[in-house]
């Protein structure tokens, strides 16, 4: 069956980094865009960043220039690089996989696997 398994996630202070890793299994990674989504408190899910099957990326505004996305085909593995993070980056952050078609506008119902989260808290 397909498992996405994310770890990674913690507690930091504003200005810190993180590393999020996502591993996937019963499907065929490579040939899935790859998404990060978060869910702020209160808030719902949204979609952060992703990478096309091709290797193209799309990221929100909110984390352009802070986070970095990447894929090991080999692995299996996504990656989110998370730098200089700020309190309204937390939230608990959920690995999707998605059809290419939907990759650059990445929304909830069009993700056709999820995670199971890794909360990101980020203090002042």
């Amino acid at each position: 069956q397909v498992q996405l398994v994310e770890t990674g996630g913690g507690s930091v202070q504003a200005g810190e980094s993180l590393r999020l890793s996502c591993t996937a299994s019963g499907y065929t990674f490579s040939g899935y865009c790859m998404g990060w989504f978060r869910q702020p408190p209160g808030k719902e899910r949204e979609g952060v960043v992703t990478v096309h099957s091709d290797g193209s990326f799309t990221y929100a505004d909110s984390v352009k220039g802070r986070f970095t996305i990447s894929r090991d085909n080999a692995k299996n593995t996504l990656y989110l690089q998370m730098n200089s993070l700020k309190p309204e980056d937390t939230a608990m952050y959920y690995c999707a996989a998605l059809r290419d078609n939907y990759c650059s506008v990445p929304m909830n119902n069009r993700v056709n696997f999820w995670g199971q989260g890794t909360q990101v808290t980020v203090a002042s």
